[in-house]
C-alpha cells in the first residue's frame, strides 16, 4: 500500500498501544512517521524498528506532554528529528494520540489529577495544532483520537470522559476554520482496546465482559483504530471533516 507515499506524519504517544498501530499502520501506507514518546525511549525506538523492518520510514521523538512548554519542545524535537532524516520540512498529518487515563467518580477525583489529564489529554494537542498550523501543508489531515465514552454515561471516568469531550469540539471548530486552507479535521473514538495499558483484559472474566459491550462480542485490537485513522489521512477522506468516527464496535448500542 502507498496511499501516503511522500507524506510526513507525527503520531503522538505512537510508542505503544494504539498509537503503535496507528504509527505501523500510517508507515506501511508509505508516510514517514515521527514516532513520539514521553518518556519510554526503547518503546519508541522498537516501534521505528518495526517499522523499518515491514519497509517503511520513521524516526522517533520525546517530549513529555502535560508540562510547560510541551507544546514547543514537541515541535523543537519534530524538526530536529526530520532534519537529521533528511525529510524536508512539513508535516501532512498529524495524530493526536497521547493521552492519559483517569478514574473516578465526581466525589473521588482530587483537583491535582484533574489538572493533569486535563494537560495531557486536551490542553496539549490545542497547542500542538496551534504551534504546528505553520507546519502543517495546506491539504493536511489532522486526527484526534477521543473516546466512546463521551457519547454514554460513565460515571467512573467522568474527569477523563471531559477531556475527550473537550477534543471533540475542537475537532468541530477546526474542521470550520482549517477548510479553507484543504485541511480536515476529525476525531476517532474508540471503544475497549486490548494493548498493554489495559493487563486487567488478561482476565477471563474481565475480557468476557468487555467483549459483551461489543454487537461482535469481541474486545477491538489496535488495528481497528488504525484502519480508521489511515482513512481519514488518506485523499478517500477528503470530503470528510468535523466529524467523530465511532470505532467501539457498536459498543452500548442499545439496552
Amino acid at each position: 500500500m502507498s496511499r501516503l507515499a511522500g507524506k510526513t506524519a507525527l503520531v503522538t504517544g505512537g510508542s505503544r498501544g494504539i498509537g503503535r498501530g496507528i504509527a505501523e499502520r500510517l508507515g506501511r501506507e508509505g508516510a514517514l512517521v515521527a514516532v513520539h514518546y514521553g518518556r519510554d525511549a526503547a518503546a519508541a525506538e522498537e516501534a521505528v524498528k518495526t517499522i523499518e523492518g515491514a519497509g517503511g520510514r520513521a524516526f522517533a521523538i520525546g517530549a513529555e506532554l502535560g508540562l510547560p512548554g510541551d507544546a514547543e519542545a514537541l515541535w523543537t524535537a519534530f524538526d530536529a528529528g526530520l532534519a537529521g532524516y533528511d525529510g524536508g520540512s512539513g508535516l501532512d498529518i498529524l495524530v493526536n494520540n497521547a493521552g492519559i487515563g483517569l478514574d473516578g467518580r465526581i466525589g473521588e477525583v482530587a483537583e491535582a489529577d484533574f489538572d493533569r489529564v486535563f494537560a495531557v489529554n486536551a490542553k496539549a494537542p490545542f497547542f500542538l495544532i496551534k504551534h504546528g498550523l505553520g507546519r502543517l501543508r495546506d491539504g493536511g489531515r489532522i486526527v484526534n483520537v477521543s473516546s466512546g465514552v463521551t457519547r454514554v454515561a460513565f460515571p467512573p471516568a467522568v474527569s477523563y470522559a471531559m477531556t475527550k469531550g473537550a477534543l471533540n469540539t475542537l475537532t468541530l471548530t477546526l474542521a470550520q476554520e482549517l477548510g479553507p486552507r484543504g485541511i480536515t479535521v476529525n476525531a476517532v473514538s474508540p471503544g475497549i482496546v486490548a494493548t498493554e495499558i489495559n493487563p486487567w483484559l488478561e482476565d477471563p472474566r474481565a475480557h468476557a465482559v468487555a467483549a459483551a459491550h461489543s454487537v461482535f462480542n469481541r474486545v477491538g485490537e489496535a488495528g481497528d483504530v488504525a484502519d480508521v485513522v489511515a482513512f481519514l489521512a488518506s485523499d478517500d477522506a477528503r470530503w470528510v471533516t468535523g466529524q467523530n468516527l465511532d470505532a467501539t464496535g457498536g459498543s452500548n448500542l442499545g439496552v
